[in-house]
C-alpha cells in the first residue's frame, strides 16, 4: 500500500491544551517543570494518534511553545544580545524574545512579527548581523526526536530551510544582503546533520516554502550553492525538501539536479507543479511527497479528483516512489470535527479538520491500492456527500446573487474626491493636531467572557445581557475621556471575535464550538465557515455604538470588519469565486455603514487587517484578479457615505511597501497601520510614495504585555513627525487591545496621550 505523510500537525492540542499550559506558566499558576512535563505528554499523544492513523512519516519538531521560526533562530544561535543579557534560562530567554520582558528595571521589546506567506499564522522575525555567531545552539529538535523514539515512534525531524530562514529574517546591516550569510548558516546546518547522523535519524524534512515565491538569479544561485555544500555532507541521513503554498516553477530543474532523496510538492495551491513534472520529468531515484490533501481548507477531500490526480502523476513517477501527503502543515486547520457536538450531522459530514485529514490520507492510500475503488463504500459515500453539498439549494439566495451581478462601476466610487472631503471632515470634526485614538477593542477581561458565557447558557436574558454590556460601554467611555483620547470607541465588549461576531449576524455562515486555529503564540482564532449566500440579517452593531456616542461629545468610531478580512479569516465555500463571495459580504457591511451614518456616527472604521493575506505569492498574479476585486469590495462598502463621514481602516502584520499604491486606491480617509514592531520602516514607504490618506502608524506594540514609557513614545513620535506631514498624523496603538489587561492598557494609553500633549505644546 502507498505510504502516507503529513508536513506538520496542530500543536495546540485537542482542547487548546498548549495555550492553557503556556499561559498558566506566564501567570505563575504552574511551574516550569509542569509546563515541560505536560507539553511532552501532549507531543506524545499526538505522535501516537498519527501512528494509529497509519501515518508512515510522522513529523517531530513541528511542536513549538510559541513559533517554529523563532525555534529555528534559537537553534542556529541567532539570539540578540538584549535577550541574553537578561540572565534568564534558555526557556525564559525564548519567551522574552517572543513576547517582551518588563520586570523592574529590565525592559526589552519582543521581536517583530509578520504573516507567514498567505496564511493567518504569524511568525517572529529575527535579525541577522555580523555579530551573529551561527552555530548549533539548541537541542530541541534532537530532544523531541529522542522523545518520540522513547514512545516507540520513529519520526522525521522538521526544520525550516536555510534559504527560507535567511530570506524571511531581517538583515541588520543595510550594506549586506541575506546571501552574505549563506556560508555561516550552512555551517550551523552541517553541525545539525552531524548530530542527526549520530542519532541514526533516517529522514529529515527541510521546509523551503520560499521556493514557491518569485526567485531572482541570486536566489537560485544561493539555494543551489548552499544545498550542494550541505548535501555533500549529509552522511546517512536522507533529506526531504518540502515545499508548500504554491509551485516551484522558477527553480524546478535546479532542484531536481540536487542530491535530495525526496521532494515534497503542493498539488493543491501549486497545480503548476503537475505541468512542471509533465514537461521536465521527475528523477527515478527520488521519492515524491505529493501534497494532494489540502492543509488549509476544512472541506472533505474529493476522492474522485484526488485519485485521478494521483493516477495522472503515475504516468511520470513510479507509483512506489509516490508518498501521499498533505499540501502543507495541518497547523492551519482546527484539531478535530469530533469536538463539534452542536453542529448538525449534515454539516459535519462535509468537514475534515486535522484529525479527519489523517483518516483521509489513509483512505486515499487504501483506495488507490484497490483494484476497483469506485465500488468501495467509502468512495461511494464521499461522492454522495460532495454531490449533496454542490446540489443543495437551501443556502441559495437569488436576490443576493442578482444584486452582485447588477453592480455598476459607480457603485465603487465615492464622491467627492479625497482632497475635497477631507477639508469638510476637518471642519466638522475639529480635532486637534495629532488626534489620539485606539484601534477599537478594549481588553476582553474575565468579566466580559463570563458575561458572554452567562448569556449563552441562558443565565441572563437578552435584556439583562444588553444592560450589562451598556454598563461596560459607559465605563470605558468615561475611562477614555479621563485618559484624554480625542476619538473614542465603544470597546467591542459584545464581540467574541472581529470576524465571528459579524458572521453570526449574516446568513450563510456556520460556527464551530472548538474550531480553534493558532494565529500566533498562545493566540487562537475560530474562523467561521462560509456555507451559503451572504446577506445581513439585522443591524449588527448600531445600538451599542450609538449608545456610546450618546454618552460623550467626542466622536465615537463605528467599528466594523471589512469584507476582505471576513472572507480571508473564514473558511470559504468552494462552489463560488472568492470575488463573488466578497461582494456579497461587502453589500451586507455597506448596509451597516449606512445605518451607522444615519445614527449620527461621524467616523466609521472598516478594518481590513487581512487585505494582503490572500495576495498571490507571485507578483505576476497580483493584478490578474485578487487586488482588483479586493480593493473594489472595500470601496463598495463605503462609496455611498456623505463627505462629512470619515472612513478609517486598519491593517496589520504584512509587508505593504509593494502594494502601497493599491492601498491608497481603497480611498479611505485615514489608514492605521501596524508599524511599531517593524521599527517604523513603513514611514519611509509612505513618504516616498506621497501617500494621500491620513495615517496612524501605530505608536506601540500591543502584543507584548510591557507598558511603553512616555519617553519611549515621545521618541517614536519624533521619528513620525520627522517623516510624515504633521497635519495628517494620527496617534494610536498598533492594534486592538482585546488581548491585553486593563492594568497594562490604561498606563500605556496615558503615556501615549501625555506624550502627544507635550508634542502639541512644542508645535504651538
Amino acid at each position: 500500500m502507498q505510504k502516507i505523510s503529513i508536513i506538520g500537525y496542530p500543536r495546540i492540542g485537542i482542547r487548546r491544551d498548549l495555550k492553557k499550559l503556556t499561559e498558566g506558566y506566564f501567570n505563575g499558576k504552574i511551574s516550569k517543570e509542569e509546563l515541560l512535563k505536560d507539553s511532552a505528554e501532549l507531543r506524545r499523544q499526538q505522535w501516537l494518534l498519527q501512528k494509529s492513523k497509519g501515518i508512515d512519516f510522522i513529523p517531530s519538531n513541528d511542536f513549538s511553545f510559541y513559533d517554529t521560526f523563532l525555534d529555528t533562530a534559537f537553534l542556529l544561535g541567532i539570539v540578540p544580545e538584549r535577550y541574553r543579557e537578561l540572565g534568564l534560562d534558555s526557556l525564559d530567554t525564548y519567551f522574552a524574545a517572543a513576547k517582551g520582558y518588563q520586570v523592574q528595571n529590565l525592559d526589552v521589546k519582543a521581536l517583530p512579527m509578520k504573516k507567514w506567506f498567505n496564511t493567518n499564522y504569524h511568525y517572529l522575525v529575527p535579525t541577522i548581523s555580523d555579530e551573529c555567531e551561527f552555530k548549533l545552539s539548541s537541542s530541541k529538535l534532537l530532544d523531541e526526536y529522542k522523545e518520540a523514539l522513547d514512545a516507540g515512534i520513529s519520526t522525521k525531524p522538521v526544520i525550516i530551510g536555510p534559504l527560507t530562514f535567511l530570506k524571511l529574517s531581517n538583515i541588520g546591516d543595510n550594506e549586506k544582503k541575506y546571501f552574505d550569510y549563506s556560508h555561516p548558516v550552512i555551517g550551523a546546518y552541517r553541525q545539525l546533520f552531524q548530530k542527526l547522523n549520530e542519532l541514526g535519524v533516517e529522514l529529515v524534512q527541510i521546509d523551503e516554502p520560499a521556493l514557491v515565491t518569485d526567485l531572482s538569479p541570486e536566489d537560485i544561485f544561493c539555494f543551489t550553492d548552499m544545498y550542494n555544500s550541505l548535501l555533500a555532507e549529509k552522511g546517512r541521513v536522507k533529506v526531504l525538501l518540502q515545499t508548500y503554498f504554491g509551485d516551484i516553477r522558477d527553480i524546478y530543474r535546479q532542484v531536481m539536479l540536487l542530491d535530495f532523496d525526496a521532494i515534497g510538492l503542493d498539488f493543491v495551491e501549486g497545480q503548476k507543479n503537475m505541468d512542471l513534472i509533465e514537461e521536465y520529468g521527475f528523477p527515478k531515484n527520488m521519492l515524491l511527497f505529493a501534497g494532494v490533501v489540502s492543509g488549509k481548507n476544512i472541506w472533505i477531500n474529493n476522492y474522485r479528483k484526488t485519485l485521478e490526480k494521483l493516477t495522472h502523476l503515475e504516468k511520470y513517477v513510479n507509483r512506489e516512489n509516490i508518498v501521499i501527503n498533505a499540501s502543507c502543515s495541518l497547523l492551519h486547520v482546527p484539531y478535530t470535527v469530533k469536538n463539534e457536538t452542536q453542529l448538525e450531522e449534515r454539516f459535519k459530514k462535509q468537514l475534515a479538520f486535522a484529525e479527519e485529514k489523517l483518516e483521509e490520507l489513509k483512505v486515499l492510500a487504501e483506495l488507490w491500492s484497490a483494484d476497483n475503488y469506485v465500488q468501495d463504500n467509502r468512495y461511494v459515500r464521499n461522492s454522495e456527500n460532495i454531490a449533496e453539498k454542490l446540489e443543495s439549494r437551501e443556502y441559495l439566495n437569488e436576490a443576493v446573487r442578482d444584486r452582485v451581478t447588477r453592480l455598476m462601476e459607480n457603485d465603487f466610487i465615492r464622491q467627492p474626491v479625497f482632497e475635497e472631503r477631507i477639508k469638510i471632515q476637518k471642519e466638522g470634526l475639529k480635532l486637534p493636531i495629532f488626534p489620539t485614538t485606539t484601534i477599537g477593542s478594549f481588553p476582553q477581561t474575565a468579566e466580559v467572557r463570563n458575561l458572554r458565557k452567562a448569556y449563552k447558557t441562558g443565565e441572563l436574558t437578552k435584556e439583562q445581557y444588553n444592560e450589562k454590556i451598556r454598563d461596560m460601554i459607559a465605563k470605558i467611555v468615561r475611562i477614555q475621556e479621563k485618559i484624554g483620547l480625542d476619538v473614542l470607541v465603544h470597546g467591542e465588549y459584545e464581540r467574541n471575535d472581529m470576524v465571528e461576531y459579524f458572521g453570526e449576524n449574516l446568513s450563510g455562515f456556520l460556527f464551530t464550538q472548538n474550531g480553534w486555529v493558532q494565529s500566533y503564540g498562545t493566540r487562537g482564532v475560530k474562523p467561521p465557515i462560509i456555507f451559503g449566500d451572504v446577506k445581513r440579517l439585522k443591524p449588527i452593531s448600531i445600538d451599542y455604538i450609538a449608545y456610546a456616542q450618546s454618552l460623550t461629545d467626542r466622536p465615537v468610531k463605528g467599528m466594523l470588519t471589512g469584507p476582505v478580512t471576513i472572507l480571508n479569516w473564514s473558511f470559504p465555500r468552494e462552489d463560488l469565486s472568492l470575488s463573488e463571495i466578497t461582494y456579497q459580504i461587502a453589500l451586507a457591511i455597506r448596509q451597516e455603514v449606512k445605518d451607522l451614518e444615519a445614527k449620527g456616527i461621524r467616523i466609521i472604521q472598516i478594518d481590513e487587517a487581512a487585505l494582503r493575506e490572500k495576495l498571490p505569492l507571485r507578483r505576476e498574479d497580483w493584478h490578474k484578479e485578487y487586488l482588483i476585486w479586493a480593493i473594489k469590495a472595500f470601496r463598495l462598502v463605503h462609496a455611498d457615505v456623505r463627505p462629512q463621514t470619515q472612513i478609517h481602516t486598519h491593517m496589520c502584520y504584512s509587508e505593504f511597501k509593494d502594494i502601497i499604491g493599491e492601498i491608497e486606491k481603497m480611498d479611505a480617509d485615514v489608514i492605521t497601520f501596524e508599524a511599531a514592531k517593524s521599527d517604523l520602516s513603513l514611514l519611509d514607504v509612505l513618504k516616498e510614495s506621497n501617500f494621500k490618506p491620513e495615517v496612524g502608524p501605530g505608536i506601540y506594540d500591543i502584543h507584548s504585555p510591557r507598558v511603553p514609557g512616555k519617553e519611549e513614545i515621545s521618541e517614536m513620535l519624533l521619528k513620525m513627525t520627522g517623516k510624515l506631514d504633521n497635519n495628517k498624523l494620527w496617534v494610536n496603538p498598533d492594534c486592538g487591545l482585546k488581548t491585553r489587561g486593563m492594568e497594562e492598557t490604561i498606563p500605556s494609553l496615558e503615556n501615549m496621550v501625555s506624550a502627544v500633549k507635550d508634542l502639541r505644546r512644542e508645535k504651538e
